[in-house]
């Protein structure tokens, strides 16, 4: 896909990160895989990200990834492919292209690891990793790479191949500031942990659509909200946030990862056999399973 069709698809509709799975033995588990990204395709997803940050990008090795954009391609149809990336530049860079040769549609960019960094520095990294692919890529502003406004304006001019921008930072300000400057050139995704908590406000701000993790085991659920947001429906997104959205904050809340470890929970119980999450995060509790399970009950597939 070129990168001008990729960032149509992106500000098409609902976007959602599928989880990755891994057997007893601690290995990528590609059935699974396969037919939970196959499940998920049924449900108009615009784009699927693989290995993206709920699909657990920080604890996959550089192999795995081309490995994990495959199997998607593979079970997907015909619906986009962007694949995680990042690390250090060099690191990305190789990512990036391993995953272009594994047939990803984009890239995602995620912070660089450990450092906080210059604009400059910044933009360099960027530039690299979008000057190494001939595919779409996107940025994801949060924690220790919050681009500024002029830092990307400055990518858009050099990088014609950079389509998108992905905001977890909450910073609504620096978000519409990003828009109103911008404009157009890009398109705009939230990108908050349990995003549809933010939705509105993002909405606001000029970004469109957004990444559902929640959609890996409500993918029903997830559109319903969707579309009412865009439609204006208050009164609907109003009473999903109160049943459904709100008590599961809570219970991701409650330990530190959760925000990965309570959606892979959620696709266990919708009979994936997705395994545990790989260390440092942990595993939902079975107090905490038991409750997640009455939570999505209603919205069984």
């Amino acid at each position: 896909m070129d990168p001008v069709a990729l960032k149509a698809a992106l500000g098409a509709g609902l976007l959602s990160f599928p989880v990755t799975p891994f057997t007893a033995d601690d290995r990528f588990n590609r059935r699974v895989y396969e037919e939970h990204v196959g499940w998920l395709a049924g449900f108009d997803a615009s784009v699927l990200f693989a290995a993206g940050g709920t699909g657990e990008f920080f604890s996959l090795t550089p192999a795995e990834i081309p490995e994990v954009v495959r199997a998607a391609k593979a079970a997907a149809g015909k619906t986009p492919i962007v694949s995680g990336c990042g690390y250090g530049t060099n690191m990305a860079v190789a990512i990036a292209k391993s995953a272009e040769e594994a047939g990803a549609d984009g890239i995602l960019l995620l912070p660089q690891y450990l450092i906080d960094a210059s604009q400059n520095g910044l933009y360099a990294h960027v530039k690299a990793v979008c000057d190494a692919v001939g595919i779409g890529v996107m940025v994801y502003n949060r924690d220790n790479a919050i681009l500024s406004a002029g830092t990307l304006a400055r990518l858009c001019d050099a990088c014609p191949n950079l389509v998108g921008f992905k905001d977890g930072s909450g910073e609504i300000g620096l978000v519409r500031q990003i828009t109103a400057t911008i404009g157009d050139r890009l398109t705009y995704l939230g990108g908050m942990p349990t995003a549809e908590l933010f939705a509105d406000a993002y909405l606001g701000a000029g970004v469109t659509t957004y990444s559902s993790a929640v959609f890996n085991f409500v993918p029903a659920l997830a559109q319903r909200f969707y579309k009412a947001l865009r439609a204006g429906e208050t009164e609907t997104t109003n009473r999903i946030l109160r049943e459904f959205f709100f008590p599961f904050m809570e219970i991701r809340n409650r330990c530190k990862g959760y925000a990965v470890s309570a959606v892979k929970a959620g696709v266990r119980l919708q009979g994936f056999d997705t395994g545990p999450v790989r260390p440092p995060l942990t595993d939902l509790t079975s107090e905490e399973v038991a409750m997640l399970e009455r939570l999505i009950e209603p919205h069984r597939k």
